[in-house]
């Protein structure tokens, strides 16, 4: 029950903070993307803040020899950049640049009911579904996750 509290919690004060700071109107967001037209830094300001708490609580957290309510930590396994993690990090940049909505921000947003953005989360939810079930097949397939769309995969039989 705590980590059912400490998560609403969380996502209540996180959803507060998108709402406060602005990240939640595609207008300021589109306003900070633009750097060489009507450039609008104050979002500069949210992110400098939430990476100075981040950072704060990860060398807090790192301290610890485990969470106050899990088992373990789930540090990430990989710090490497492959293909993937950069057509991603491009695909998500032009995706929040073309439409102002980043996914926190919309599922905020959809508690206003607005088409656009029940439109954006039902899209980025299909596209959830799809990259799963494109893993799903590779990994059925004996392709590697990280391997690019129609490579080759050698098996004991190519000889």
């Amino acid at each position: 029950m705590a980590l059912i509290v400490a998560s609403f919690v969380s996502g209540l004060v996180f959803g507060l903070g998108l709402l406060i700071s602005g990240m939640t109107e595609p207008a300021k967001v589109i306003g900070f993307l633009d750097i060489f037209g009507a450039w609008d830094a104050t979002l500069a300001f949210v992110m400098a803040g939430a990476v100075a708490v981040a950072a704060i609580g990860f060398a807090l957290a790192r301290r610890r020899s485990a969470p106050v309510l899990a088992a373990n930590f789930s540090w990430p396994a990989r710090s490497d950049i492959d293909a993937p993690l950069v057509i991603g990090s491009a695909l998500f940049g032009v995706g929040w640049g073309l439409s102002g909505i980043c996914p926190g921000p919309a599922l905020v947003d959809l508690a206003g009911l607005s088409a656009p953005i029940v439109v954006f989360v039902a899209t980025m939810v299909l596209g959830m579904f799809g990259y799963e079930l494109w893993q799903r097949r590779n990994a059925a397939s004996g392709v590697p996750s990280n391997a690019p769309p129609g490579a080759a995969v050698a098996t004991p039989s190519d000889g």
